[in-house]
């Protein structure tokens, strides 16, 4: 009787689906679904033609990063793109796609079939997770490239003018696009297992399809608090903002490598929490959906400790404290985009050649009108900056009022004198242009691993 048992185990073992043809079949049945469908059709579409559409109207974007540069070369497409799709798109399409991959198959009562057919719950939770990656790989694939393409398309391969001023070829500028867009991915995938964890555990109630957007958005939500750096870079979402530092010079890569790890790590974690769930659910009662009070507990504890524990480490490991936003920082970032921003001033107006040593530009900032300590996150932070020219005795002096952003993005306003950056058009040999010098965006390391200088 115990051989006849273990002959039978034996063979329900070898007519096990292999995960290769499992994953064939869940990703058919993914891509059948007219919502996916349509999905794809609409990010290989979609973003090259609004794209194009709005670098060819006269008036940009200009409180959207790298938009004020849509006129002047078709790289900055992408990038207002990504801005995008990495505050709403890319949430709500994980949201589609990985929050419902599990739990419509309660919804339509189909697990025991698949049980059956399959024979191996472990096979099923690696197709779907594969199948749903898939998906989403294509999705993104598709909103870079037709960004892309519509941007080269109707505004040409120029050089793209970085976050301190320094212009980026046009080769440099698609390499940079390029992993800007690869980095992405990884708070991606961290949203993806997210959803993957709520459609296990949640089932058929409608949470579990909207886990990654609201995780998303409360990520969002804290990144606009003054919170401590350490706390910033822990949240999985901080790569979707962390990419501005590839477009300076040097490339902030400190708080761009900390923020895709650790969305890599959540990623890692919120899949094999899935994972267990899904082995530990009880397929034999079709009233069970997954959710449960030890399926929340298992759901929220350990990101919960995660999230602690990333903190703990990255406070010890970084040596910045506080918002991360100080004076010295936000001086010496202003300084340096207004001197490459001033040399693409003096070409435009065909004056003699400058270089940024010779300039020796200088920023002297105050927050509040100088009532508050000159730090953190605000909207009252006003610079002078200071140049010399060749064979001019005088320095030249400049004022802008800065709006700094907790995440250490700023816009630098110009105000004054209006020779200089007191107007949006310069007059040239050519026309009248717009001014680099007006307005420009900028962004504060909230790290200090770049040298200084």
């Amino acid at each position: 009787m115990t051989a006849t048992t273990a002959a039978h185990e034996h063979a329900a073992v070898a007519r096990r689906v292999p995960v290769a043809r499992c994953y064939r079949f869940e990703l058919v049945k993914l891509v059948s679904q007219w919502r996916i469908r349509l999905l794809v059709l609409a990010c290989w579409t979609v973003p090259g033609l609004f794209v194009a559409a709005v670098s060819l109207q006269s008036t940009l974007p200009s409180d959207t990063l790298f938009g004020r540069w849509m006129h002047a070369t078709g790289w900055a497409g992408p990038l207002v793109m990504l801005g995008f799709a990495g505050t709403w798109a890319l949430p709500l399409l994980t949201s589609v796609v990985a929050g419902d991959v599990f739990a419509s198959e309660d919804r339509l009562g189909t697990w025991r079939h698949l049980l059956v057919a399959v024979r191996s719950p472990r096979r099923i939770f690696a197709a779907k997770a594969l199948a749903g990656l898939t998906v989403i790989l294509l999705l993104v694939a598709g909103l870079a490239c037709s960004s892309t393409v519509g941007g080269v398309l109707a505004v040409g391969n120029q050089p793209l003018v970085g976050l301190d001023g320094h212009l980026l070829t046009p080769g440099d500028a698609a390499g940079k696009v390029l992993l800007a867009w690869l980095c992405v991915l990884a708070p991606t995938l961290a949203l993806a297992a997210i959803g993957l964890l709520g459609s296990v555990a949640l089932g058929r109630s409608p949470m579990a399809l909207l886990l990654p957007a609201l995780a998303a958005l409360a990520m969002q939500l804290a990144q606009m608090l003054p919170l401590p750096v350490a706390a910033r870079l822990a949240l999985p979402g901080y790569a979707f903002i962390a990419w501005n530092g590839l477009f300076t010079g040097p490339a902030q890569l400190g708080p761009l490598l900390i923020g895709v790890v650790v969305a890599l790590v959540w990623a890692v974690a919120a899949t094999s929490l899935a994972y267990l769930l899904f082995l530990r659910r009880d397929f034999t009662n079709p009233a069970h959906d997954g959710s449960g009070r030890r399926a929340i507990t298992i759901g929220v504890l350990p990101p919960a400790g995660l999230t602690a524990l990333t903190v703990a480490v990255i406070a010890v490991a970084t040596p910045s404290t506080g918002s991360g936003i100080e004076q010295d920082k936000v001086q010496r970032s202003v300084a340096t985009a207004f001197a490459h921003l001033y040399r693409m001033q003096t070409e435009q107006l065909n004056r003699p050649a400058v270089t940024e040593a010779q300039l020796q530009a200088t920023a002297a900032c105050e927050k509040g009108s100088g009532q508050v300590a000159a730090q953190g996150p605000g909207n009252d932070w006003r610079c002078v900056v200071t140049w010399h020219l060749p064979g001019v005795e005088a320095p030249g002096t400049a004022v802008y009022q800065l709006d700094v952003t907790a995440d250490g993005r700023f816009v630098a306003d110009g105000d004054g004198p209006k020779e200089v950056n007191g107007y949006f058009l310069v007059r040239s040999p050519t026309g009248d242009t717009p001014n680099p010098l007006w307005q420009f965006d900028g962004n504060v390391e909230l790290l200090a691993t770049t040298p200084k200088g």
